[in-house]
């Protein structure tokens, strides 16, 4: 495909990946009609402290690449604050990472696997990464970020937006979860104690891996013959899942979700007034997960907005979900 439809983070990020990863989230009035530079440019991310980054697959395996091609990897911020704060993206990850922290204190074995949004076309990994595993590891679990493939745009048939057929994101995502399990004893973990955590984006891979354990590339190693479904699954103002064509009040799912009865206890998070991705949205998946019998939970708020990750605003979805999550882990036997 040509460049010119893959200037993403120059050009398209203010309307996709801003949308996608945060800028739309209003922590007060004052703070919700300033726009920032996108202050794009290459660049390699790198973790905060006490992050350890890892290669996804090794050197030799052949990988697709994103839409971007070779392009060297970007670094950029997003075009609106945050709970008052900058967030930064990294984009045309070719090679992707996983970056995993430990608690400092008490391990309780438990693991979780983040994975930030951003449309499928840059990864927050601030806002809904590295500031989430900041509070995973507070709770004694390991936590871990994935940096995945992106940009990958999603074609359109007949006027629609489908699917592509090999999701590069969801492969990254199980051979995430297939290396934690491999490596458990290696970071103090019990594998059958590793969920996963997504945003937008990042938690439509949470539910495709909730659903599935085919993978799409071939097996590597042993990594790749454990289990690439979690254990509990955290879906955060997920998106592309309700078929909205069948009416205002439809709660139907688009055809490429599927449904297993073998998904793991779900818990998800959303607000009312997500101008992204409307409230049924998560309704739909929900429901079809419930039909499926498997445990649902919701917390749903009247205002939160998009893309609120982790910080403190004047909405209360944003400074009580972490609450919620921690007694719903509770709950599950996992703290």
């Amino acid at each position: 495909m040509s460049w010119s439809k893959f200037v993403v983070p120059s050009v398209l990020a203010l309307g996709i990946a801003g949308a996608a990863c945060g800028q739309i989230s209003k922590p007060d009035a004052s703070q919700a009609k300033e726009v920032l530079p996108k202050n794009e440019r290459p660049g390699v991310w790198q973790p905060t402290n006490g992050g350890e980054q890892i290669p996804l697959w090794p050197a030799s395996t052949p990988l697709a690449k994103p839409d971007s091609g070779d392009r060297p990897e970007g670094l950029g911020n997003g075009t609106g604050l945050v709970g008052g704060r900058k967030w930064h993206w990294a984009s045309y990850v070719t090679r992707p990472t996983m970056t995993v922290y430990r608690p400092k204190g008490r391990n309780n074995g438990a693991a979780m696997l983040v994975l930030p949004g951003g449309g499928f076309e840059v990864l927050a990994l601030d806002l809904e990464g590295t500031e989430i595993c900041d509070w995973v590891v507070q709770q004694g679990m390991t936590c871990a970020v994935l940096k995945y493939r992106v940009p990958q745009v999603w074609p359109r048939e007949n006027g629609k937006q489908v699917r592509p057929r090999v999701l590069l994101g969801l492969e990254d995502a199980q051979r995430a979860m297939g290396l934690l399990r491999q490596q458990a004893a290696s970071y103090g973990i019990e594998p059958h104690k590793i969920g996963v955590i997504g945003f937008s984006a990042g938690a439509y891979l949470a539910a495709n891996m909730s659903n599935t354990e085919e993978r799409t590339y071939p097996l590597t190693d042993a990594a790749d013959h454990q289990s690439p479904r979690p254990d509990f699954a955290i879906v955060a103002y997920t998106a592309r899942m309700l078929d909205d064509s069948k009416g205002k009040n439809s709660l139907e799912l688009k055809p490429w979700v599927t449904i297993s009865p073998k998904a793991p206890p779900t818990l998800i998070l959303h607000a009312m007034n997500d101008p992204m991705d409307k409230v049924r949205q998560p309704l739909a998946y929900a429901l079809a997960l419930s039909d499926a019998g498997v445990p649902v939970d919701l917390r749903i708020y009247s205002k939160g907005g998009h893309a609120f990750g982790m910080r403190p605003t004047s909405d209360p979805i944003s400074r009580e979900w972490p609450g919620q999550v921690k007694q719903w882990l509770h709950n599950l036997g996992m703290l």
